[in-house]
C-alpha cells in the first residue's frame, strides 16, 4: 500500500514539476499565429485559462503588453514551490 502511495506522490510531483514549464511554453505559443488554436494548444488553453482569467480581470494590459500573465507565471510558480514542499515536508514522512 505504501508503495502505491509512494507512486501517486511521484505522479503528483512530477506533474507539479512540468506545470509552470507548461504554462511559459503556453504564453510563448500567443506570439507564434495559429499555434493556441493547434490541438496542443487547446488542451493547454483549457488548463491555463482558468488560472490566468482571474489575473486578467484583476491586471489591466497596459498598451498591448498583457503583464497579467506575468505575474500570474510568478504567483503560479511560488505556489507550486510551497505544494512541493508540503509533500516533501508532510506527506512523504507519513509514507515510511
Amino acid at each position: 500500500m505504501q508503495e502505491i502511495l509512494l507512486q501517486v506522490v511521484n505522479i503528483v510531483l512530477f506533474i507539479i514539476r512540468w506545470l509552470p514549464t507548461l504554462m511559459f511554453v503556453y504564453f510563448l505559443m500567443s506570439w507564434f499565429p495559429g499555434a493556441r488554436q493547434s490541438k496542443i494548444g487547446r488542451i493547454l488553453g483549457r488548463i491555463f485559462e482558468p488560472i490566468l482569467e482571474p489575473f486578467r480581470k484583476i491586471i489591466p494590459p497596459i498598451g498591448m503588453f498583457d503583464i497579467s500573465s506575468l505575474i500570474a507565471y510568478i504567483v503560479f510558480q511560488y505556489a507550486m514551490r510551497v505544494l512541493t514542499t508540503l509533500i516533501y515536508n508532510y506527506i512523504v514522512p507519513l509514507l515510511f
